[in-house]
């Protein structure tokens, strides 16, 4: 009851300041289709009206507050991703070439030589912005930002990645030409592949529109290009210790990938595939990651 007195005192007030007041853009009270607007200052008081129970209600703004509300883009900042990372691994091991080795007398490599530790191996995205542009009303949107994609991938395998060269060197005493993945000769409690990508996604969204007591369902698909900025081998074993071997290991520079992300409420999924190896020769390794995505929508 206090509520509707304030309100009431608050209608009355800023029509008698209207009434003595000149006519001006700042002070004019507007009137669009059901809505009664009144201005006070910086201060916007909406009175709308339900077409079919023929209820109203009365919504108090500010102006920064009222154009958010009008305006077809909305900024978030800081999106976090987490979630995990994988690769689907097509490569035809008998044909790789010089890319990958394995000593005289060892096992030929093979795909068992590349799997990954999935509990281990895992994707965090930091998206320093993500804008959304409505095309149609609110319900179909243009979605895009930028950030920083890492993708850690952990090998089961003692694995190890060298930076190739013009010249052969030797890899556990056998002289080779340049491979880029071998079979090492130690093992490791530690040995993941680290990527970099500064990324850039485009999405068309989808999402229904927003209801008293029930969750907002959206959805979204689209493409990401990203640009590998740091690549490196990190390693941790009894007989070398910590190792940080930052290099070009012949990965590609570019990668586009297929994405897509489903939200209910504040609950949000989302996930990437890329159909071209992240490997420029030999190996045919194609990555993908899913997880949880962090966001005001």
């Amino acid at each position: 009851m206090k509520r509707i007195y304030f309100l009431a005192a608050l209608c009355a007030l800023a029509t008698a300041s209207y009434a003595q007041q000149p006519t001006t853009k700042d002070s004019t009270a507007i009137t669009k289709r059901n809505n009664d607007t009144i201005r006070i200052g910086s201060i916007l008081i909406i009175k709308k009206h339900k077409r079919t129970s023929g209820d109203s209600s009365v919504s108090i703004l500010s102006d920064n507050e009222y154009n958010a509300k009008k305006s077809k883009r909305s900024t978030n900042y800081f999106v976090l991703d987490i979630g995990f990372a994988n690769w689907d691994d097509q490569t035809n091991y008998t044909n790789a070439g010089g890319a990958v080795f394995s000593k005289p007398g060892s096992p030929a490599f093979s795909a068992d030589d590349m799997r990954l530790r999935t509990g281990k191996s895992a994707n965090i995205n930091i998206w320093l912005f993500m804008q959304k542009l409505a095309l149609v009303k609110r319900n179909v949107n243009l979605k895009y930002g930028l950030g920083i994609e890492y993708n850690n991938y952990s090998f089961r395998s003692p694995v190890s990645l060298k930076e190739g060269g013009p010249l052969p060197y030797s890899i556990g005493g056998v002289t080779t030409n340049s491979p880029f993945v071998f079979r090492d000769s130690i093992s490791f409690s530690k040995n993941k592949l680290n990527l970099k990508y500064l990324t850039v996604p485009l999405m068309i969204n989808f999402a229904s529109n927003k209801q008293k007591g029930k969750p907002t369902i959206s959805g979204s698909v689209g493409v990401s290009a990203g640009y590998l900025i740091r690549q490196r081998n990190k390693q941790n074993s009894n007989e070398r210790g910590k190792q940080k071997n930052q290099g070009d290991y012949d990965l590609e520079r570019f990668k586009l990938s297929y994405i897509a992300e489903l939200g209910l409420g504040s609950i949000r999924l989302y996930g990437s595939y890329s159909p071209k190896s992240i490997f420029e020769k030999g190996l045919n390794i194609r990555p993908y990651s899913i997880g949880f995505r962090f966001s005001n929508w």
